[in-house]
């Protein structure tokens, strides 16, 4: 029996490493790729990127798939913060998008959670479950009537026609609803017996043992909102109001820069993952068990 468990255990473990590898393999190869100089990028992916006419014109057809570089270099990076203006510009347009979503949308969930968890008021749960009703549906079966209620209150072409359709989205009132579910109403009676209002409760009491929950929220609606592509794509006509996300997708030819700008694109949600991934997989646990 030892020995099964030893060499189930063993197994397991391989296979766990072999999937690890696979996820990381294209951020490594994206980074690695990134230190190298426009001329080798070339020679290794004229193909795909016919980035100059004598990788374009050669006898083999494939890439070069290389994972250190010969010459280790920062060119695409300055190409990319430096000698593209737009990059940076429509950085501050992601941020200037995706702050206030994540702001409004987690303090009027908390709010509304609160609202659907611990106040009674008559038909509460038929109007959650009408709210909820909103979760599933993807984006395509929203567009036509959010692009409509845009157009009728003059927000197309504005940060604002998704900016604020964010904010009120539902997934972050069912997701703190189910934390506050646990939290025993007993608390709520003792703060009340203290003369505490639910302003009080809801600050002191609510929020400080929600914080795993909060934090699992703000990462999962940044990694959301900050790789949206279709919204911008159809609330925003004009280029520089758009955000980073659609400026990698737009990048035709210039691997060393794609490869660079991709890197950047990808450390704000490593860094915040990092600073928060003790909250986050607790939270993600807990949902989990709640779900």
């Amino acid at each position: 029996m030892l020995v099964a468990k030893v060499l189930k255990k063993s197994v397991l473990t391989v296979v766990m490493v072999i999937i690890a590898v696979l996820l990381l393999f294209p951020i490594v190869i994206t980074f690695t790729n990134s230190l190298m100089t426009e001329q080798e990028i070339g020679i290794n992916y004229g193909p795909i990127g016919q980035m100059n006419k004598a990788a374009a014109g050669r006898e083999n057809p494939f890439v070069n798939l290389k994972l250190l570089p010969d010459q280790v270099t920062l060119e695409q990076y300055g190409k990319v913060l430096v000698g593209s203006p737009r990059y940076l510009m429509m950085f501050w347009n992601s941020v200037f998008m995706v702050v206030p979503i994540i702001a409004g949308q987690t303090l009027v969930a908390a709010l509304a959670a609160y609202a659907f968890s611990k106040l009674q008021f008559r038909g509460r749960e038929h109007l959650f479950l009408v709210y909820v009703l909103t979760m599933p549906m993807p984006f395509q079966v929203t567009l036509v009537p959010n692009y409509i209620m845009a157009d009728k209150l003059g927000l197309l072409n504005s940060s604002n026609a998704i900016i604020l359709p964010g904010i009120f989205a539902a997934f972050g009132v069912f997701m703190l609803r189910q934390f506050m579910l646990d939290i025993p109403y007993a608390y709520i009676e003792a703060a009340k017996m203290d003369g505490a209002g639910h302003s009080r409760i809801f600050y002191k009491i609510i929020i400080p043992m929600i914080k795993p929950g909060l934090a699992a929220l703000v990462i999962l609606l940044f990694v959301d909102y900050w790789n949206m592509v279709e919204q911008p794509l159809i609330f925003l006509d004009d280029p520089f109001k758009q955000p980073l996300s659609v400026y990698l997708s737009s990048i035709n030819g210039e691997l060393g820069i794609a490869f660079a700008a991709s890197m950047l694109y990808m450390a704000p949600m490593v860094l915040l993952f990092l600073y928060a991934e003790t909250y986050f997989i607790e939270g993600i646990q807990l949902s989990g068990i709640k779900g």
